[in-house]
């Protein structure tokens, strides 16, 4: 009983406020954020360091390069054959192969990804979008490895069904596939585009009379269109960059061609070739790897950069109109 009664006693007695903390000085301020600075300045500059290193690599080699190749030759000539006696190193079947392949993903997602983020935006119900979302989003989570199979093994032989003159190794699976892969990145950045722009704007349409088609199609799209583009310029260029499928499932013969039925070579995927074959070190085949992927390197920093500012005119955009 008496244990009960001290209990109950204790329970009783008012809690006791501790004082509240003294503010930190000015000077202790500044001291703690130098302290943070400090210890995150080293994390931003590896990434400068890193991306130095790269360029500078890239640079150097490409140079040696094209010491013994004429950049005439390189840009000027349309056969690529640097394995051969007579040697030709025109790099435009490369390109033709990786513009190829980035145009029938392209073709495949960015309808696909602007009409769900369309969807997901101005028609999908709260819980629709709760689940939709993350739905597209995991297939970003793939590994490209598992994607490649899929166009060798999946796509391939059903679309030779119906093509009877397609080849094993083609352009065109590997296509659909980078589609299927890029999807989810246009869905997102568009989505977010569309979401950006206000209320107000929706508003102001079916004020006027217009109907809900009528303000998704010539209100919100031109409204979130640098958004959008934005979009479609980063999937480009990760369609540009994409190495595994296009090794896999299109092949490995360079041609200028704009058939994607026919077996073709990207700039990644010769890359890949060359790089896993034990050519020697320092040799000339060795050094195109640098001069392809400088001109790789540069295609996609200008596709960012591009992409980057349009990003930047839209948060403008709805800065001003909010």
């Amino acid at each position: 009983m008496n244990t009960t009664s001290n209990a109950s006693a204790s329970h009783d007695e008012p809690l006791v406020e501790l004082p509240p903390a003294a503010p930190l000085t000015a000077s202790a301020r500044g001291l703690r954020e130098r302290v943070v600075e400090g210890m995150l300045a080293p994390c931003g500059l590896v990434s400068l360091v890193m991306t130095a290193g790269l360029v500078v690599t890239l640079l150097v080699e490409a140079m040696r390069f094209f010491g013994d190749v004429s950049p005439l030759a390189f840009f000027g000539q349309f056969e690529w054959a640097p394995r051969v006696q007579n040697q030709r190193f025109g790099v435009w079947p490369l390109v033709s192969g990786s513009l190829l392949t980035s145009a029938v993903g392209m073709a495949v997602a960015a309808p696909a990804g602007l009409l769900a983020a369309i969807y997901l935006g101005e028609f999908a119900s709260p819980r629709s979008r709760r689940w939709l979302k993350p739905a597209l989003e995991v297939l970003a989570g793939v590994p490209t490895i598992v994607f490649g199979y899929v166009a060798l093994l999946v796509v391939t032989p059903a679309l030779q069904s119906v093509m009877a003159d397609l080849s094993g190794f083609n352009a065109l699976s590997a296509g659909l596939v980078i589609g299927i892969m890029l999807t989810p990145m246009i869905f997102s950045t568009s989505a977010d585009a569309i979401s950006a722009v206000p209320d107000d704007v929706r508003e102001a349409a079916f004020a006027l009379g217009a109907d809900r088609l009528t303000t998704i199609f010539r209100v919100v799209l031109p409204a979130a269109s640098r958004g959008i583009g934005a979009a479609l310029l980063l999937a480009f260029g990760r369609a540009l960059g994409e190495t595994v499928v296009v090794a896999i499932a299109a092949g490995h013969q360079a041609r200028l061609t704009a058939d994607p039925t026919v077996p073709i070579e990207t700039m990644t995927g010769y890359v890949l070739q060359v790089a896993s074959s034990g050519v020697p070190a320092r040799t000339l085949e060795y050094q195109t790897i640098f001069a392809v992927g400088s001109l790789l390197f540069l295609i996609t920093l200008v596709i960012n950069v591009l992409a980057h500012r349009l990003r930047r005119r839209l948060r403008a955009g709805v800065t001003e109109v909010s």
